[in-house]
């Protein structure tokens, strides 16, 4: 549960260490993964009577840290019942880290925090029993837990004991500070010994024994004799770069989940505001075709109606909850290796006969997707009903299931063999010709297409295109067809001229638009296509970008301004960051100031705020200099590189000190080789010291920047900046 990158590992504290642990990094082993998926799995699970199904529930951890209480458990439990997450089959209320003292009792008991659990743990299981939910709870392999609390290294069997006398029905178990546990036996030794425990409790209690190891020395190798379900990931955060590498390590493990026990990709951050609604769809449409657990780690109490729709969707849940309990198989399309170019087809076959096809796009453009009924495993059928499980929409198609798939987006299809003729025929509808960025008053031509995958005919269609307001768009070519074939495509052009910005940098929808007929009815599709408007960065501002994994993008609309840009971090070795600078513009004694007045898909330990160097071109050679930012995960912090370093090493203060807000005015004063940051929430009218730094090797004059780094390598966080002055 606690892993993170050796890159950051010093600096980021006890929040994702793993003690004398030494890993392996994950990066770049879904190849390595694959291979490990075709080994011949176990003939059996962990036969205790549990797990027939993926486990479904909510645990703190992601969206509450250590900030755990009896309080917000038991109104949490409140929420999953007047929600609907009851209903819909969530069962489980998990108590991660941080629930007890930092030591035992003279007994060697553990003992709940009395400030954040007055009344006990068992008052707390009583509640949510009473609620039909039930509870879990957390605990580590080792000496301490990944937040410093006891472990139950040596304690086992007294601790399991604990938590049956308690009601406890789940136990997560993680493995930090291991005390030199570093081999694969060691490994398996440690969780055996608590699975043991839990198997002869006093008093006898059914526990749910949840395997937190992180991937790390394959346990989808021999997890399923020893726990219901295994880590197979390092941790999740809220992004969409931590989403597909948990996804990617999972995906090629499917001969391993049966019954009693489960890949577990990790928890879902669906309501926790760093993705889209689109990207939330998607995670939880995958951890639905891989019979992952279903684990809500957002605030059920202030969840939004938009993603506890996503999480109450009972089309998509009952895919994973499916009684056949078979993992989806990533399946090769056009003779290339699945998840080629981005194009993820996954195929999970149903107790009912159906199979569940998602057509998942990774890239950051919509896409058309197409599989082939030969390609999947749909036999000989040459007619098939095609029940979108988002859309709620319900189609016929031939042999072709095909769709204009979203960036970032999945399509997810629950497909019946045969169809009806008053079913509304299979189409596509894409759109080519529309750029990814545009400037005001910029003009194109862009085809939208309809392609009938249907075995009907189209009596006729027409093709429109919207675009918006101060926006115009005509067409240049005929726009109504007749008599479109089975299989046929008709398209028509549209001549676009792109209207003014509202910001410096916004997102807008273009979407082309089907009307059509056919014997049994009329009906309509569409498909969107989104356009970044971008004002130009005017003079003396100046633009750089040192993050390669994907393209930056500047505006300017007077004295606002906007950077999108990716990186992996500006720290250590790492010194990646989007820009608007300015050459020269510091001396000695300036102060440079700007608001963060939003930012967007920007989270963990993403940094956006103010940059001062010597030369803001000079990445990865030059000295660092200082930043002055705000991160969702390290807060308002100030940071530098010491000595007149090309890497920043040194940070105050603490990672959450002051917590991340925005909007936020940032100033940073250079007072000869001094620098001193301070923050603002009140329009500036007050000032507080975020921190002080004395650096070497600076130059009597420097360029100054607002930056961006997402922290997401391949994903672009964008920032909206009000004033950029500079005195």
């Amino acid at each position: 549960m606690r892993q993170i990158s050796t890159a950051v590992q010093h600096r980021r504290g006890w929040r994702r260490s793993i003690g004398a642990l030494v890993t392996t990094t994950l990066v770049g082993s879904v190849t390595v993964m694959a291979q490990f998926a075709m080994a011949a799995p176990p003939a059996h699970a962990l036969d205790n009577g549990l797990a027939a199904l993926p486990q479904m529930g909510w645990n703190d951890w992601n969206a509450f840290g250590c900030n755990v209480s009896a309080q917000l458990i038991e109104q949490t439990a409140d929420r999953m019942v007047a929600d609907g997450m009851k209903a819909a089959g969530y069962d489980y209320v998990n108590i991660d880290d941080c629930w007890m003292e930092k030591s035992r009792d003279a007994q060697g008991n553990l003992v709940p925090d009395p400030t954040k659990f007055p009344q006990g743990i068992k008052a707390v299981a009583d509640y949510v029993h009473s609620k039909g939910l039930k509870l879990g709870i957390y605990e580590d392999a080792g000496t301490a837990t990944c937040a410093g609390y006891p472990g139950s290294l040596g304690h086992e069997q007294q601790d399991a004991d604990s938590f049956a006398s308690w009601g406890v029905d789940y136990l997560k178990y993680d493995n930090c500070n291991n005390a030199g546990s570093s081999t694969t036996q060691q490994y398996i030794d440690r969780y055996i010994a608590m699975r043991d425990a839990l198997a002869n409790t006093t008093p006898k209690r059914k526990i749910f024994y949840s395997l937190c190891e992180w991937g790390v020395n394959d346990p989808w190798t021999w997890g399923p004799q020893v726990g219901n379900s295994w880590r197979t990931t390092g941790d999740i955060n809220d992004s969409w770069g931590s989403m597909m590498s948990n996804f990617q390590q999972n995906v090629n493990l499917y001969p391993y989940a049966k019954p009693g026990g489960w890949n577990d990709p990790d928890m879902l951050e669906v309501g926790n505001g760093g993705q889209t609604t689109t990207e939330y769809q998607s995670e939880f449409s995958l951890w639905a075709m891989m019979n992952a657990p279903l684990i809500s780690g957002t605030d059920l109490r202030t969840i939004s109606a938009a993603d506890l729709a996503i999480y109450t969707n009972k089309k998509v849940i009952a895919l994973d909850q499916d009684s056949l309990a078979k993992q989806a198989i990533p399946v090769p399309i056009g003779g290339e290796p699945a998840g080629n170019n981005g194009l993820w087809v996954l195929e999970k076959p149903l107790s009912n006969g159906d199979t569940a096809v998602a057509l998942f796009n990774s890239n950051g453009t919509a896409q058309t997707m197409s599989a082939t009924s030969a390609e999947l495993s749909l036999g000989n059928g040459k007619k098939f009903t095609l029940d979108n499980l988002w859309s709620n929409k319900t189609t016929q198609t031939g042999t072709t299931i095909s769709a204009t798939v979203p960036a970032h987006g999945t399509v997810l299809y629950r497909v019946k063999k045969g169809s009806q003729a008053s079913v509304a025929p299979s189409t596509v509808v894409s759109m080519n010709g529309t750029p990814a960025a545009a400037q005001p008053g910029q003009s194109y031509t862009a085809t939208a297409t309809l392609t009938n995958n249907a075995k009907v005919k189209l009596t006729t269609a027409t093709l429109k295109l919207k675009v918006p307001a101060g926006w115009k768009a005509s067409a240049t070519s005929a726009t109504t067809f007749n008599n479109i074939r089975a299989g046929g495509s008709v398209s028509a052009t549209f001549s676009v001229t792109v209207g003014s910005a509202s910001t410096p940098i916004e997102s807008d929808t273009t979407t082309a638009v089907a009307q059509y007929a056919w014997s049994g009815g009329i009906t309509s599709n569409s498909s969107d296509a989104q356009v970044q408007l971008v004002s130009p960065v005017q003079s003396p501002n100046l633009t750089f970008s040192s993050a390669s994994d994907v393209p930056a993008v500047y505006g300017q609309s007077g004295d606002d301004f906007a950077v999108s840009g990716g990186g992996t971090d500006l720290w250590g070795s790492d010194d990646n960051y989007s820009t608007i600078y300015r050459k020269g513009a510091v001396s000695t004694d300036s102060t440079i100031t700007t608001t963060v007045a939003s930012v967007a898909n920007l989270s963990g330990y993403g940094k956006t705020g103010i940059l001062v160097r010597n030369d803001i071109t000079a990445a990865g050679t030059g000295p660092e200099g200082v930043i002055l930012f705000t991160s969702p995960s390290g807060g308002i912090q100030l940071e530098w590189a010491s000595g007149g370093s090309t890497q920043i090493s040194q940070v105050t203060p603490a990672n959450g000190t002051i917590p991340n807000t925005v909007p936020v005015e940032l100033k940073l004063v250079r007072n000869g080789q001094s620098y001193t940051g301070y923050y603002s929430t009140n329009n500036g009218s007050t000032w507080t010291t975020v921190g002080t730094a004395t650096l070497s090797g600076q130059a009597a004059t420097q360029d100054a920047g607002l930056f961006v780094t997402s922290h997401d390598p391949g994903s672009p966080a964008t920032t909206q900046f009000n004033g950029f002055n500079v005195s």
